[in-house]
């Protein structure tokens, strides 16, 4: 299919095709769930820590930088960073880790995957229109989203094969959009870290990619004991990684861009035409270690996720053994989806608080 194409008929306004896709998906109340899942931090802990909202607008902020300076479509590459996360469940990465191992435990081998899941909002999910399901979106954001992660053919694919060619790389943008992804996570997850005291300045300032912003923060004349300094750090984290990708991927995108997006076209064997220097992805892949042992690892994140589990686990097992538990819409879909499916769709569109809420009225407990 050609980038532009969609797989149902549409009536043409004044919006060229990717700003369409971009208004459908904000306007969509998937979006708008975003703003009360968790990213890393449990969404009632506080209102400065970032949700999967905010992480997605810091996406595709990023992304329609790179792809502005790269020469590639802007507003593609926005599309598919607001649309990247549609997918994910309460509680983190915890909460859908929880949804596969259960469904792959009742006997549903193809399991749970976030990214799968975005695509299923976009293409199944969401009902805007009568005379079809989802948002109708072009082949090349439904094409970004679906092979937002390497490798992109898995076992739960294997239908979309020929439509989607998964021997191929996605788009330039889709490319830029991952690496975006990366950028923001690993800066703001920083950010929100120092914050809510989980981490250190003394625990990063070992790492080499932090001491090369370090140096850049102390130019400007700011010092570590400053209140500023947080913030000059994170944007300076973030300036590093955005200049290195723009200068190590000017000739790659020079050399395969074109006139429409690229979608399914370059072999999925092949490396990447965009990315970061090899020095800087090594130096990025040290640090998401760090934070890995640090951050992400930290008894008190650990403790809320496990409790985000138990909510999952307790929502699944309640509604399997009860139908009558699920909302009127819900049990109307039993009738066309598997009860396992059904179920695992209604628990990843929660929000955290919708879930912790409505575990509490089915076992009159809190967490």
């Amino acid at each position: 299919m050609q980038p532009y194409q969609r797989f149902h008929t549409f009536q043409e306004d004044f919006r060229e095709p990717f700003a369409r896709d971009r208004d459908r998906v904000l306007h969509c109340s998937s979006f708008r769930r975003l703003e009360y899942k968790t990213q890393v931090f449990l969404n009632h802990e506080g209102d400065y820590f970032r949700t999967r909202l905010t992480h997605s607008l810091e996406v595709s902020q990023i992304a329609r930088t790179l792809s502005r300076m790269l020469g590639l479509n802007e507003t593609l590459s926005e599309v598919i960073a607001l649309s990247h996360d549609l997918g994910h469940t309460p509680f983190g990465h915890v909460g859908g880790d929880e949804l596969d191992r259960l469904l792959k435990e009742d006997g549903r081998i193809l399991g749970f995957e976030h990214n799968f899941q975005s695509f299923r909002v976009l293409t199944k999910l969401e009902k805007r229109y009568k005379e079809f399901d989802g948002l109708n979106l072009t082949f090349a954001t439904l094409e970004g989203v679906l092979k937002h992660s390497y490798p992109y053919k898995k076992p739960f694919l294997e239908n979309l094969d020929e439509r989607f060619a998964l021997d191929r790389h996605p788009s330039l943008e889709a490319m830029v959009v991952d690496h975006a992804d990366e950028i923001a996570y690993t800066s703001h997850d920083i950010d929100d870290g120092i914050k809510y005291g989980l981490i250190t300045f003394e625990d990063l300032l070992h790492d080499e990619l932090c001491l090369c912003v370090d140096k850049m923060v102390q130019e400007e004349g700011v010092a570590r004991e400053e209140k500023l300094y947080r913030h000059r750090f994170v944007a300076g984290l973030i300036k590093l990684l955005v200049e290195d990708f723009i200068t190590h991927s000017r000739a790659g995108a020079s050399e395969y861009r074109k006139e429409m997006p690229i979608c399914a076209t370059l072999d999925a064997q092949a490396p990447l035409p965009v990315g970061f220097s090899k020095e800087r992805a090594t130096q990025l892949k040290r640090l998401k270690k760090l934070l890995l042992k640090k951050l992400y690892k930290h008894q008190r994140i650990a403790r809320k996720m496990h409790a985000g589990k138990q909510c999952i686990k307790g929502l699944y097992k309640a509604f399997r053994e009860d139908q009558d538990l699920l909302p009127p819409n819900q049990k109307a879909l039993l009738e066309v989806r598997t009860k396992e499916r059904v179920i695992a769709d209604y628990i990843a569109d929660m929000t955290d608080r919708y879930a912790m809420k409505t575990y509490h009225e089915l076992y009159g407990l809190t967490l």
